[in-house]
């Protein structure tokens, strides 16, 4: 049940409860219209070079809509961003519980059930956003329609939308109705910043140094299709015969100028035309396709900090796998990076609506599996737990990847089986010592208070009548009887003993195996023993009495 106190986002705004339901719309005519501009449109250096400036000095807006332009018209920088993003987005989320105790783990379940809508991935994607810009905005919709905080979606914002404080430029402002320039709504919104280098948010992001290599790339682009256009296609030279007319003339030109895009012409039979090839035109246009490569692999470094895996670069299995392996790197940081993000901007948000603040929240966390040896976890912990090592359940069931029992869940528990005959030394002769002395108590009964039990004695000694006699024979079968029932009994709670790692989870053993004890043979030699005894304590009775 959530609490009523007086809660602060991260910059000390305070929390308006009923605001949260609440979203600014994006319309077109308003301050925050969702139609872009184009100043990629005859870029240049100078003009590149003042859109930076601007966004140093806190106007962003250009500078975000080139990043967009280039991210459309760059397939290639498209396809690095593209990979860089989806590579993070995709990875398994896993959730910790702040702690082991059952309001904490209740937390983290309800985390978990969320985590599971098919939306999260994009959602995931469009926050990654801010691997390119720097910086990305992304609005947390909370459902209150059962009086309780859930994020409804997460829809991410328009950066041209949003400002940074003009006497730091790192403190994030959003524009209201009116263009003024306010704080964010507190528990409202996702603030990601993913930098690519150390300085402000607008600096930081990959597309100041891909604007830089698409612009170049293009003029190189440009260059090579009107190289294309001009030498790709052999000169047509028409000839004609001494005494042409101008008809003549004009029918010609006509063939030579449409030859290259009709494929077909008809000229007089005394007229020739002649297709002229340069040898130097595929070298030429090398020198084009190189540079566009290249320029593309600057990119795929920036991006992706190699360029195996996106270009073809020869260099072997080795040189292969340390590529992949940077980008490994940015990948995890990536990925820490983005669970920070979330643990700050939603988890936290979200506990302290819904519980109030905590000493302690659940987290999240994103990382690739790593290979572990889950077989060589156990066997330690089944050695080392038993000499007084702690450790928590929590902690071993993610590493499993198991999941809290459910209350009425049906738990699975050691078999619980009969020891073979040829059993440890050790086990067997504790067992055959407490058989023993169970044994010898029943063949020597109860002892009077301050009388000591005779050795070896027997009814027979005494002189007793004949049927004395009987009740010692079945004394006898009696503690017979009873060995096969008790060592069946002990090798079962020997079973549990093993397998229990503390005396307290043994007794939980002990409780809920109890019922299944097979005591049968132990209750029947019990029955036959309370019958001896009754039948000797009336033997002894007549005896006395006679």
């Amino acid at each position: 049940m959530a609490t009523k106190s007086q809660l602060l986002d991260r910059w000390g705004s305070p929390v308006n409860r009923k605001a949260l339901a609440e979203a600014p719309a994006q319309t077109i005519g308003s301050v925050r219209s969702p139609i872009s501009g184009y100043p990629a449109d005859g870029l240049n250096p100078v003009r590149l070079a003042q859109i930076l400036r601007a966004a140093d000095h806190g106007q962003p807006v250009e500078y975000l809509e080139l990043a967009e332009t280039v991210e459309e018209r760059d397939p290639h920088y498209l396809g690095v961003i593209g990979t860089r993003k989806r590579a993070v987005s995709q990875i398994e989320i896993s959730v910790e519980a702040a702690t082991d105790m059952a309001a904490d783990v209740a937390k983290a379940d309800m985390i978990r059930d969320w985590l599971k809508r098919d939306e999260l991935q994009e959602e995931l994607f469009g926050i990654l956003d801010a691997v390119g810009k720097g910086y990305s905005f992304t609005r947390i919709h909370w459902d209150t329609s059962e009086r309780q905080y859930m994020p409804a979606r997460l829809e991410r914002r328009d950066p041209r939308h949003f400002r940074f404080d003009r006497r730091d430029l790192m403190t994030p402002r959003m524009l209201d109705s009116k263009g003024a320039e306010v704080p964010l709504d507190p528990f409202c919104y996702i603030f990601a910043t993913i930098a690519a280098k150390s300085s402000l948010h607008l600096r930081s992001g990959l597309a100041r140094v891909a604007a830089w290599g698409w612009m170049f790339k293009a003029f190189t682009t440009r260059d090579w299709a009107i190289f294309t256009q001009t030498y790709g296609q052999p000169l047509r030279l028409g000839k004609w015969a001494p005494g042409a007319s101008e008809q003549e003339k004009d029918i010609l030109f006509r063939a030579v100028a449409n030859i290259a895009g009709d494929c077909a012409a008809i000229i007089p039979a005394g007229m020739e035309i002649q297709f002229v090839e340069s040898a130097t035109v595929e070298a030429s246009s090398d020198l084009y396709e190189r540079r566009a490569d290249w320029l593309d692999r600057q990119i795929s470094k920036a991006v992706l900090g190699q360029t195996a895996t996106t270009d073809a670069i020869a260099g072997g299995h080795a040189v292969g796998q340390e590529h992949r392996e940077v980008q490994r790197d940015i990948e995890r940081a990536d990925a820490k990076a983005l669970a920070g993000i979330l643990n700050r901007d939603l988890i936290r948000p979200w506990i302290d609506l819904e519980f109030g603040p905590q000493e302690h929240y659940p987290r999240l966390r994103i990382e690739r599996p790593e290979t572990e040896d889950l077989a060589g976890l156990a066997s330690a912990l089944e050695k080392l737990v038993p000499l007084g090592l702690e450790v928590e359940q929590s902690e071993i069931r993610d590493k499993f990847k198991l999941s809290e029992p459910a209350k009425d869940a049906k738990i699975l528990r050691p078999i619980l089986t009969v020891a073979p005959a040829n059993d440890d030394a050790g086990v067997g002769q504790h067992r055959e010592g407490a058989i023993e002395r169970f044994s010898l108590k029943i063949k020597r009964g109860p002892a009077a208070p301050g009388i000591e039990p005779a050795e070896n004695t027997s009814r027979h000694s005494t002189g007793l009548p004949e049927a004395s006699a009987q009740i010692d024979d079945l004394t006898a079968d009696l503690a017979r009887a009873a060995e096969p029932a008790i060592a069946g009994m002990l090798a079962q709670i020997e079973a549990m003993l093993a397998a229990a790692g503390s005396l307290e989870e043994f007794s939980e053993m002990l409780q809920a195996a109890w019922p299944d004890l097979d005591a049968g043979p132990l209750t029947d030699a019990l029955v036959k023993g309370m019958m001896a005894a009754h039948i000797a304590g009336r033997e002894d009775t007549e005896a006395a009495s006679g």
